[in-house]
């Protein structure tokens, strides 16, 4: 095992938008992403090269966002996926050494503080994402210790996770993610399921939208908000609610064998805030992809919010949770 923690330099944390009942595209939030900076940036990780206005450090979010919506994450993981994954865990060539996890997209580090203490055994987690302050984050508020109470580690890699390769992978025993899929192409979601593959490792990657809303109570515009916002996460090539059937067949072509389940975000009056935040984004999402919405998508919100604040919303936001069971290198089963 290497050593503890190595992190990188720590950023400031950018001041937040402030509430309010209006929907603008220029000032959306992306769910699963937080605040974003321009139109139509997803902000919990950065999957290709910057542009010239971007040189330099990439924009540094804070993690706000990513802090309010981790223990609804939590509640909403597969747990159902675990076994099969720990049989596979215990049974890959060198275990005795220690299970490395390559963590992408890693944000705060909340998938790991979700899964190593559900693993028996020495742990050593790879965190990677291009943003410098969430890695800092991510590695100082990781875990110290598996189910058993064995030692988990963790170091951090900045970098470019749509690029990866199976030697990137190399003693890998597991790759996790986190609302990673939906933001990611056709031709990435194959780069991750080939790389996975070629180094032998199976794939537990969790809370891919699947473009499906249950507002209670209801009202008219749900469906057309809900259409909408779904479009606008398939813009520019992105997979959005196809996401996990997209990745299912991909590792499936490489002969991995293939578990989804569903992973819902159920939320009540104990989840105002971020059913708060939530409805922002989804509905500025959608009004950035249509904006004949324009009027109706403001009272539709204020409305919503109102029922919110009050008590009386409950939201059912439909994910899925994919299991890639690749064939292991060196024989075992």
């Amino acid at each position: 095992m290497t050593n503890p923690v190595t992190t990188q330099p720590s950023g400031a944390i950018p001041a937040q938008p402030k509430p309010r009942d209006t929907v603008e595209a220029t000032d959306c939030v992306i769910p699963g992403a937080g605040p974003a900076d321009r139109p139509g940036e997803r902000a919990t990780l950065r999957l290709r090269e910057t542009g010239p206005e971007e040189a330099g450090e990439p924009p540094r979010y804070a993690p706000e966002w990513l802090q309010l919506r981790e223990p609804a994450d939590a509640a909403a993981r597969a747990h159902d996926l675990l076994d099969p994954l720990r049989i596979r865990l215990a049974n890959l060539p060198g275990r005795a050494d220690g299970t490395v996890i390559h963590d992408l997209g890693c944000g705060t580090g909340s998938m790991g503080r979700w899964l190593a203490p559900l693993l028996d055994g020495a742990q050593h987690w790879v965190l990677h994402d291009r943003d410098p302050y969430l890695l800092h984050f991510a590695a100082v508020a990781s875990p110290r210790s598996a189910a058993d109470g064995s030692r988990v580690s963790v170091e951090t890699r900045r970098g470019d996770i749509a690029r990866l390769t199976p030697d990137a992978l190399h003693g890998a025993s597991l790759v996790t993610a986190s609302a990673l899929l939906d933001v990611l192409t056709r031709e990435e979601v194959g780069t991750l399921a080939a790389a996975c593959a070629g180094a032998g490792c199976p794939a537990l990657l969790t809370l891919s939208v699947a473009g499906r809303v249950d507002l209670t109570p209801s009202h008219p515009l749900d469906a057309e908000i809900t259409e909408a916002f779904n479009d606008h996460q398939r813009r520019t090539g992105l997979l959005g609610p196809d996401a996990a059937t997209v990745a299912a067949k991909a590792f499936a072509e490489h002969g991995a064998t293939v578990r989804v389940h569903p992973s819902p975000w159920r939320l009540g009056p104990e989840h105002a805030a971020l059913t708060e935040h939530w409805l922002r984004g989804w509905v500025g999402a959608a009004v950035e992809q249509r904006p004949d919405l324009g009027e109706r998508a403001q009272r539709y919100l204020a409305e919503r919010l109102a029922t919110c604040a009050a008590g009386e919303l409950r939201v059912v936001v439909h994910h899925s949770d994919l299991l890639a069971l690749c064939r292991p290198r060196g024989g075992a089963s």
